[in-house]
């Protein structure tokens, strides 16, 4: 039965940065407490292209406030983000911000078959925080990260990185079906 102590994979570790303890709110609805905190990143904290590097910290300002069914988690993420343009693969550096809010339910209360699967639960008045900031932080994040609003990206012919040389362009492309043509103009000169 989760919750109680006797499944050791449902046990969380109160040691853990993103596991917070919330035993001082007493169980009494109103009761609450703020905690700021700055912990190390979980790995693959992000998207494929954008991320918050594995143990960069992450900067938590949070309330815990303590109702009915459980506690409500109010709070906000900040930390340091590292990618690449999708456009033309530069390096990015930048700051993001998420907010969330979540609430646990209490490990005791009787489980009702029509409740989402996805509900958080405590367990053992410890509640795990990594999934709710895995969620806000990779929603907070843009879909396609580009390194300036405007970057022109790639040249689609050699490569090359159009923002370093914007008068880039090549001669048109000649019909393979006419190369031979070409031959024999260049012998003739």
């Amino acid at each position: 039965m989760p919750g109680t102590g006797s499944d050791p994979l449902s046990k969380l570790d109160p040691r853990a940065p993103l596991v917070l303890d919330t035993r001082e709110l007493g169980r009494r609805p109103g009761s609450q407490r703020e905690v700021t905190r700055t912990v190390p990143a979980p790995a693959d904290l992000g998207i494929e292209v954008l991320s918050v590097p594995e143990g960069s910290p992450v900067d938590l300002d949070l309330r815990l406030e303590a109702v009915m069914e459980g506690v409500l988690v109010t709070g906000s993420a900040t930390a340091e983000l590292v990618g690449e343009c999708v456009r033309c693969l530069e390096p990015i550096e930048d700051e993001m911000s998420a907010r969330f809010q979540e609430l646990f339910v209490y490990d005791d209360r009787d489980h009702d078959p029509d409740e989402d699967d996805e509900t958080s639960r405590l367990e053992d008045d410890l509640l795990d925080l990594e999934p709710v900031l895995r969620d806000a932080v990779v929603l907070a994040l843009p879909f396609q990260p580009l390194c300036m609003d405007d970057c022109p990206g790639l040249c689609t012919t050699c490569g090359a990185r159009l923002a370093d040389d914007p008068d880039h362009g090549h001669d048109a492309a000649i019909d393979p079906r006419w190369a031979g043509l070409t031959q024999l103009v260049q012998d003739e000169d």
